[in-house]
């Protein structure tokens, strides 16, 4: 039985009875050299390597059948070793003694309700994935961010600095620029943002014509259906549109967006980039050769659709239960629809859009081209 100890900026003073209890009565004590540092005993220390997650199974071996202690920031089951010990080790094996998060210390202090905030982790990954959260009113927590790259995308809302949150150092600021590397920052939205809703508007998005338009953008996410943990192929992809709103309605989506064109999958990288879903990961090749991917739950075919063999590699990949959905808008590739359609059923629909515009004095109707769709789940095939 390994045991994971959560340990605040306190450090000893702060613990429980049983969680100093679990650390002096330990053989071995795992951790940052910043947390052994904050533990006293004659055990074995063993210090954090990077990066640590491909070395943890070699350093378990090493000292299996010893008392093994592991420290771990606040809470080790949010965003913590915790959940990555007990992946490795199973529930049954891992013991947990949490420490009040720095999330909670935080809302404490700001006097913020603790259920109706926000929480972006930004360890190890791109400031822009806090973009989806900045709505109007709303509150966001960010860890692990450089304060400076976060101002940069939140416009005119209040950032607070929490640093050292439950130690002797502890301090609330707002200087951006001295943050301590241990730090919450606590974001009080303003204006702007994007809902989460599918349909952006069309000059969300940096194109070069390629885009699946707003109206039959959403149509198309609705029939894809999209829910949590749940991937994309984007064949195709254009501008990316689909895949990035694909991935903007929960944060455990992903996609794949496959495009030829260079200058597109460079679009489609600051499409996803600017948009908070560097997620999106971009193939570059043509189909159905680039489509050696991961086992999708959903396709999308937005280009493409007369090349062979590209529709056939889609449903074949397609996980039972998934969906398929395709865009045609020239008569060749409605042919391909209505073949397939014969094949293996589904729905065919229609999409005429019509905007306004200026004639002369008046307001009338430029329609686009229309938009026929294929969709069709593969277990009614």
């Amino acid at each position: 039985m390994l045991t994971v100890v959560g340990i605040g900026a306190d450090g000893w003073d702060g613990l429980s009875p049983a969680a100093r209890a679990e650390i002096s009565s330990a053989e071995v004590v795992m951790g940052s050299a910043r947390q052994l540092d904050l533990v006293p005993g004659s055990f074995d220390r063993v210090t954090w390597p990077s990066p640590l997650v491909p070395a943890l199974p070699g350093l378990l071996d090493a000292h299996a059948g010893r008392r093994i202690c592991v420290l771990a920031s606040g809470d080790p089951m949010f965003h913590g070793i915790g959940t990555t010990l007990v992946r490795l080790l199973g529930p049954a094996n891992v013991r947990v003694i949490p420490h009040p998060s720095s999330v909670s210390l935080a809302c404490a202090r700001l006097g913020w309700a603790l259920d109706d905030v926000d929480v972006v982790s930004l360890v190890g990954k791109p400031a822009s994935l806090v973009v989806p959260f900045l709505h109007p009113g709303r509150r966001v927590l960010v860890l692990g961010s450089t304060p400076r790259e976060v101002a940069a995308l939140t416009g005119d809302a209040r950032l607070t600095v929490l640093e050292q949150l439950g130690g002797p150092k502890e301090r609330v600021h707002h200087d951006l620029d001295a943050a301590d590397p241990l730090h919450v920052l606590a974001v009080e939205c303003g204006t702007g943002g994007f809902s989460l809703v599918p349909g952006l508007p069309d000059d969300a998005y940096e194109h070069d014509g390629q885009l699946t338009k707003r109206e039959v953008r959403a149509v198309t996410l609705a029939l894809l259906a999209p829910r949590p943990g749940e991937l994309l192929w984007d064949v195709g992809a254009g501008s990316g549109s689909i895949a990035v709103e694909w991935c903007r309605t929960h944060p455990s989506c992903r996609a794949f967006a496959v495009e030829r064109s260079p200058e597109r999958v460079e679009r489609i990288r600051r499409n996803a980039e600017a948009l908070g879903v560097p997620r999106v990961e971009v193939v570059a090749g043509s189909s159905p050769e680039a489509l050696d991917l991961p086992v999708p739950d959903a396709v999308f075919i937005g280009g493409g659709l007369t090349a062979e063999g590209v529709v056939e590699r889609c449903w074949a990949a397609l996980r039972p239960g998934g969906r398929l959905v395709a865009n045609a808008v020239t008569l060749e590739s409605e042919a391909v629809l209505a073949r397939w359609h014969g094949e293996l059923g589904g729905s065919l629909t229609r999409l005429s859009v019509s905007r306004d515009t200026r004639v002369g004095g008046f307001t009338g109707w430029r329609p686009h081209m229309p938009v026929t769709t294929w969709s069709v789940t593969k277990e009614n095939a």
